[in-house]
């Protein structure tokens, strides 16, 4: 008999994972970091950072929290630390680690020599998440060009492997140039290529805005935490299939159905990307185009995961974020968002469903998105808030003008119809955008 070959999968590399942490001040619960985002408990912490370290397929066989005393400029950790995790790296044989922390160049590198291993930061390690999961063209853009621009932060002579000179032909650069800067060199010709490739992908994201205008249904931005539920929600309320998964970062490319509310009214529901603590800021930056769809909206959304322990943390970070985009002088989001937005607590099968939420947080908006607890009371709340600003309006029209009159229907509610002679009279209540558009179309 022949000897038969079978191809077998390589198995999932063996991770470990290492919280660096620094205890908040005393009496400072609350305190906020450089990136407005509250400071955690070192195990809510821990737990995230195993999350999103699974979630690209590795095995975690470790995991610890190390407390700072002080940061090492060269290791960040201290030295019996370090040979502590040297020690489980044997002892587990693994083979990479992830330090939930911002490294610097000279930091990642002098561990790597100490462990005989990979090491990937936090923001390497979100990068690489979002290169897994990007699927559109814009998402695919976005995460090469954030990619970039974080490995342009580690070409550094303390690499070795870019320490040798080398020639090279006119478009590679000439005899004797280094190759760090021919690295540095191409990376950023490839950035300004992505970014102009971006610009057009925004033009083009405008451009269908404004075509939504000119067929305007009020546009709803869900948002939230990564894996609040947002998905989840967002295919309770719409009936889509778009991907959702108890998995941090599921959703990375923006999504939009069209939803009808109790009123008959139609409205646009759109499902954005997830967001984190500390996001690299290579990411906010790369991700403006996504984010637009928030800045464009009429009710912004914020999904909570009510269950989840570090739930008013998280509530800061993307608020935080939230804020960051609409400071400065490029804001895409207007300083007054946030009363455009409406607090949904998810997840509240998990805590005896919405009434015992309710009990707990007088006031919420309470949900379930997996066993549809909750969301008759939020689709009227949506409702309500979109008919908050309605204005009515007496449009007299020739009886045969069927085009404006089925508009009327469409995007405003009729509640008085008289006709006599050839001409109808509508009492219709509208948005004040829609009464404008509509005086357009006279």
């Amino acid at each position: 008999m022949p000897a038969t070959t079978e191809t077998t999968a390589a198995p999932p590399a063996r991770c470990a994972v290492i919280l660096p942490y620094e205890r908040p001040a005393r009496g400072n619960v609350a305190e906020f970091g450089p990136q407005g985002a509250a400071s955690r408990a070192a195990e809510a912490r821990l737990a995230e950072a195993v999350g999103l370290a699974a979630s690209i397929g590795v095995t975690i066989v470790h995991q610890a929290i190390h407390p700072l005393r002080a940061r090492r400029p060269s290791t960040l950790l201290g030295e019996g630390q370090v040979e502590m995790v040297r020690q489980a790296l044997v002892e587990q044989q693994a083979g990479l680690v992830v330090v939930d922390a911002a490294l610097t160049p000279v930091q990642q590198r002098n561990l790597e020599r100490a462990w005989g291993v990979k090491v990937i930061d936090r923001t390497g390690l979100i990068l690489e998440i979002f290169g897994e999961r990007a699927r559109t063209r814009e998402g695919a853009l976005q995460v090469e060009l954030a990619h970039l621009e974080y490995q342009r932060t580690r070409l550094v002579r303390s690499w070795t492997h870019l320490e040798r000179q080398r020639g090279g032909f006119g478009f590679l650069g000439g005899p004797g140039e280094s190759q760090i800067e021919l690295d540095r060199r191409l990376i950023g010709e490839r950035i300004v290529r992505l970014k102009k490739e971006l610009e057009q992908v925004r033009r083009t994201r405008s451009l269908h805005r404004r075509a939504r205008e000119r067929v305007p249904y009020p546009v709803i931005a869900l948002v939230g935490y990564t894996n609040a539920g947002k998905s989840t929600l967002f295919n309770a309320l719409t009936g889509a299939g778009v991907h959702a998964q108890d998995q941090l970062f599921a959703t990375l490319d923006p999504t939009m159905r069209q939803i009808t509310l109790p009123s008959g009214r139609q409205a646009i529901l759109s499902d954005t990307v997830g967001f984190i603590s500390e996001l690299p800021t290579q990411l906010v930056e790369a991700f403006r185009a996504t984010l637009e769809e928030v800045a464009a909206a009429d009710i912004i959304l914020h999904v909570r995961d009510v269950a989840h322990p570090d739930s008013a943390a998280q509530k800061a970070d993307v608020q935080a974020v939230l804020d960051g985009m609409a400071e400065g002088p490029e804001a895409s989001l207007d300083p007054g968002w946030r009363a455009r937005c409406i607090e949904v607590l998810n997840k509240a099968d998990l805590l005896g469903g919405p009434e015992a939420i309710a009990a707990r947080f007088p006031g919420a908006l309470a949900v379930s998105a997996l066993t549809g607890e909750g969301l008759d009371a939020l689709r009227a709340a949506l409702d309500a808030r979109l008919g908050a600003n309605l204005v009515t309006e007496s449009v007299e029209l020739p009886a045969s003008d069927g085009a404006r009159i089925a508009w009327l229907y469409r995007h405003g509610e009729v509640i008085g119809r008289e006709e006599a002679e050839g001409r109808l009279r509508l009492t219709v209540r509208l948005s004040p955008a829609d009464r404008a558009r509509f005086a357009q179309l006279a």
